[in-house]
C-alpha cells in the first residue's frame, strides 16, 4: 500500500482519536456504518461544530443581486432614540411654609361709590388694626383690615397691609390674594409687590418672589426688601441656570433627533438609488445579449429592405472574437438600402469572404457593441428586420449600422 496514503489514513485516524465527534459528519457514512458493522460504538449526539449544512439552492445572478442584503441605513430608530432627558433636583436655601388652604378671606365690592363717611370709618378700622398687631393680636389685626375693606374697598393699602399681616401668619396664599387686589387697584403698589414676593418666597417659588421683590425696591426700596433678596436672588439664578441649562440639552437633543433623521432618509435613498442602479445595470446586461460575444439567433429574415441582396446570408455565423452568429444571416438582406446614406446597392452575389477583423478590430464598433442603447436596438432589429427603419433617424444608432454595413459591402 502507498506509504504517503498510509500516513494521511494515520493522520485521519489521531484526529478521530482528538475529536471523535468528526465521525458525526454525514459525509463520513460510509465510513461509520462499517465501523459499526465491526461492533464499534460511535458517539451519538450532536456536535456543535460539525453540524450539517443546509442544502444550497443555486441562485442566478440576477437572484442574487435581487436578494443581496440591503444596505442599512446607520442606526435604527430605535437605537437611535435618546432617552428622555430627566432634570436633575436642585438644592435650595432658606425655609419655606406648607400652603395654606383656607378658605379665601373676605374681599370688597370695588364698584362700590365709598362715602366721606365710609373713607374715615375705615381708616379708624385700619387704626385699631395696626394696635393689634403691636400688641401682637395678628387675628385681630385681620378682622379690622376686613372692616375697612369693606367699608373702603377701593383702597389698595388696605389690602396690602391685611397681605402684610397674612405674612407674619405664614399664610402666603391668603397674602398672594390681597396683594393682588392691590395691584389690581394700584399698578405701582411698593407694599403689594414686596407682599406678594415675601409670599412667592415662602411657598418656595424662587422666581416670582425675585421678580417681585425687584420691582418692590425700585418703587420704595427698604432694608427688609433687601435682606429677603439676599435669601432669594441665589436660588433664583439656580432656577435660571437650570432651567437655561435644559432647554439647551432639549434643544441639542432635537437636532439631533432631525439630524439623525435626515441622514436616515439620505441613506435609505442612496440604498434605493443603488438598488435600481444595479437593477439597471443586470437589466442592461440581460438585454445586451451576449455581444460582442455573438448575436444569438442571428438575423431571422434578413436585413430589410435597402441593406443590398445578399441571398447567401453569413453562412457559418461570426468568427472568434465575436463570438458568433448562430444560424447566419439567413434569407440574405433584400435589395435596396431603403434610409440608409447613400444606399448600398444590391450585393447579388453573396458575401461568401467576409473579413470579420475590420470590425473586431474597429474600436468605433466594439465600444458600440458594449453600449446597452445600442445592442437593444440591434436586437429589436435581428428580432424583426422591418424595425430597422425606426432607428434610422437614432444618431447613436443609425452610424453603427451603416458602418457594419460598410464593412460587409467591403469585404470581397
Amino acid at each position: 500500500m502507498d506509504a504517503a496514503k498510509l500516513d494521511q489514513l494515520k493522520q485521519f485516524i489521531d484526529q478521530c482519536k482528538s475529536d471523535p465527534c468528526i465521525l458525526t459528519d454525514p459525509s463520513l457514512s460510509f465510513f461509520t456504518d462499517y465501523l459499526q458493522s465491526l461492533g464499534c460504538k460511535l458517539p451519538h449526539g450532536e456536535c456543535p461544530h460539525n453540524k450539517s449544512k443546509p442544502y444550497v439552492v443555486e441562485e442566478s445572478d440576477e437572484d442574487l443581486e435581487e436578494n443581496e442584503e440591503e444596505p442599512q441605513p446607520h442606526g435604527t430608530a430605535e437605537e437611535e432614540e435618546e432617552s428622555e432627558i430627566v432634570e436633575s433636583d436642585l438644592e435650595f436655601e432658606g425655609e419655606t411654609v406648607e400652603p395654606d388652604n383656607d378658605p379665601p378671606q373676605k374681599m370688597g365690592d370695588p364698584s362700590v361709590e365709598v362715602t366721606e363717611e365710609n373713607r374715615d370709618a375705615a381708616q379708624e378700622a385700619k387704626a385699631k388694626a395696626m394696635e393689634a398687631i403691636s400688641e401682637g393680636k395678628p387675628e385681630e389685626a385681620i378682622e379690622h383690615l376686613s372692616q375697612a375693606i369693606l367699608l373702603n374697598p377701593t383702597s389698595a393699602i388696605m389690602y396690602a397691609t391685611r397681605a402684610s399681616v397674612y405674612i407674619k401668619m405664614k399664610k402666603p396664599n391668603a397674602a398672594i390674594r390681597d396683594a393682588n387686589a392691590a395691584l389690581e387697584i394700584n399698578p405701582d403698589s411698593a407694599k403689594g409687590y414686596k407682599s406678594r414676593g415675601m409670599a412667592w418666597a415662602m411657598l418656595g417659588q424662587w422666581g416670582e418672589a425675585a421678580k417681585d421683590l425687584h420691582l418692590a425696591s425700585k418703587l420704595d426700596y427698604d432694608e427688609e426688601i433687601s435682606a429677603v433678596l439676599k435669601k432669594v436672588e441665589p436660588n433664583a439664578h439656580k432656577i435660571e441656570e437650570h432651567r437655561r441649562k435644559y432647554e439647551k440639552l432639549r434643544k441639542e437633543q432635537e437636532e439631533r433627533k432631525i439630524e439623525h433623521e435626515r441622514q436616515r432618509r439620505r441613506a435609505e435613498a442612496q440604498a434605493a438609488y443603488e438598488k435600481a442602479k444595479r437593477k439597471e445595470q443586470s437589466s442592461s446586461s440581460s438585454r445586451a445579449g451576449g455581444m460582442p460575444g455573438g448575436f444569438p439567433g442571428g438575423f431571422p429574415g434578413g436585413m430589410p429592405a435597402g441593406m443590398g441582396g445578399m441571398p447567401g446570408g453569413f453562412p457559418g455565423g461570426m468568427p472568434a472574437g465575436m463570438g458568433g452568429m448562430p444560424g447566419g444571416f439567413p434569407g440574405g438582406m433584400p435589395a435596396g438600402m431603403g434610409g440608409m446614406p447613400g444606399g448600398m446597392g444590391g450585393m447579388p452575389g453573396g458575401m461568401p469572404n467576409i473579413d470579420y477583423s475590420k470590425i473586431l478590430n474597429d474600436p468605433e464598433l466594439m465600444a458600440a457593441f458594449k453600449d446597452p442603447e445600442v445592442m437593444t436596438a440591434l436586437q429589436d432589429v435581428m428580432k424583426n428586420p422591418a424595425n430597422l427603419a425606426k432607428h434610422q433617424a437614432n444618431p447613436k444608432v443609425a452610424p453603427i449600422i451603416a458602418k457594419m454595413m460598410g464593412k460587409f459591402a467591403g469585404s470581397k
